[in-house]
């Protein structure tokens, strides 16, 4: 049993920061801050569909934040600072995530948040973020309007929210990529255009189609889907009528697997084409082997088992025990993660080792300028908070499973 005359640390709450205080219990958090851990607990906030249709690309970003924190305390990469992470479930839902940010934000000792997945949950958290001046780090987010405002593409950039920080690039330059790899390198002309009216997906294929009639491909048709409703033999019929050679959908795979299925079982010979949210093994389970073969889904950064800096990454995610893969934001969240670590490291270095008052907005401040060698190459931000990494992949189903087809890295 530990001594009870001892000096414990505990974490106090003050003005919305964190220092450190003498006292002779456990905080009121129900942590152990025993000065025998020689500091404070911070605390690294998560948001992800955990749970849902999702819970496959949100349980590899789940875990890979969880290896970096494992790492960063393994390391004492902080000095006097112990990191914890507090993971929250979304279910994808924009009301859900907003009650997460609520709740990460009224626990004081959280001082950076990681996620979410989805650009129209992170619409719902941003305000609440900002006015709390705590930073997120999205892996996935990828709607340019996040972090460049509703007129960017009229060319009218302007960050709305300073606590707002992406580690993985836009649709801007995500949507544009794969209309020139169709067009030029696959030899498609006729696209038929289909979204799920959310946030992502219609903004998505929104920069598909523009490029795509800038180079000269013809749309011989568009159309809105409900994910939720499985039955897409109507729009498949469609498809099929139109002549179309290739499908781009604008959405995630929980729908795209059965709408390709149902699009190819009604006679229609396409390629079905999107972006990240297809880029899992998942849409080739959902629309079989047979249906999905050939299908192409672009994705952030370069293949992370081809980069020589995700090697230790690779080999302690094995290590870790995890269950679930780190799918195609692991990499992407490990990075987010240690930005956020890296940001309290010039906050408590730039305070005498320690905390200061106003933690998170410091540790916002420092987010700005943080520049490291991470899993995905080179982790800092633009004046946007956007990456600076501009990497993106274009995956083919081959033989059951998505296979790197061609990189490119893009400027500013």
């Amino acid at each position: 049993m530990r001594n009870r005359s001892l000096l414990i640390l505990t974490t106090a709450v003050t003005a919305g920061a964190l220092t450190l205080t003498a006292c002779g219990s456990r905080d009121d958090k129900g942590g152990d801050s025993s000065g025998e851990g020689g500091g404070v607990t911070v605390t690294i906030g998560l948001d992800a569909p955990l749970t849902g249709e999702l819970s496959a690309l949100g349980l590899g970003i789940k875990n890979s934040a969880d290896l970096a924190v494992q790492t960063a305390n393994k390391k004492e990469y902080v000095k006097g600072v112990t990191f914890k992470l507090e993971a929250l479930d979304d279910q994808a839902q924009p009301s859900s995530g907003q009650q997460n940010a609520t709740k990460l934000v009224a626990d004081k000792t959280v001082l950076g948040v990681v996620g979410p997945l989805n650009s129209s949950v992170a619409e719902s958290m941003q305000k609440v973020f900002d006015d709390a001046k705590l930073a997120q780090v999205s892996p996935a987010n990828t709607n340019p309007s996040l972090s460049q405002g509703p007129d960017w593409a009229t060319g009218t950039k302007k960050r709305t929210y300073a606590s707002y920080f992406r580690t993985a690039t836009t649709d801007a330059i995500q949507g544009p990529f794969a209309a020139q790899y169709v067009f030029n390198d696959a030899k498609k002309t006729k696209a038929f255009i289909i979204d799920d009216k959310k946030t992502y997906g219609a903004g998505l294929a929104g920069t598909f189609k523009g490029e795509w009639e800038k180079l000269g491909g013809k749309v011989v048709g568009t159309e809105h889907v409900n994910p939720d409703t499985k039955d897409f033999s109507a729009v498949a019929t469609k498809v099929k009528s139109s002549g179309a050679d290739v499908v781009y959908y604008g959405g995630e795979y929980p729908a795209a697997g059965p709408l390709a299925k149902q699009i190819k079982e009604a006679g229609a010979k396409v390629t079905v084409v999107g972006g990240d949210a297809l880029y899992s093994a998942e849409y080739v389970k959902l629309a079989g082997a047979a249906a999905a073969e050939g299908d192409i889904a672009t994705s952030v950064g370069a293949p992370i088992e081809t980069l020589p800096s995700a090697k230790e990454f690779l080999a302690n995610y094995k290590a870790g025990g995890y269950k679930e893969a780190y799918e195609a934001y692991g990499g992407y969240a490990y990075d987010s993660t240690w930005a956020i670590i890296e940001a309290v490291k010039k906050a408590v270095e730039g305070n005498s080792g320690k905390l200061p008052d106003d933690a998170r907005a410091k540790v916002t401040e420092a987010l700005q300028g943080v520049s490291f060698d991470g899993v995905t190459g080179k982790v800092s931000f633009d004046e946007f908070g956007d990456t600076t990494n501009k990497q993106l992949t274009v995956y083919k189903v081959e033989g059951g499973a998505y296979k790197p087809v061609k990189s490119d890295t893009f400027g500013e």
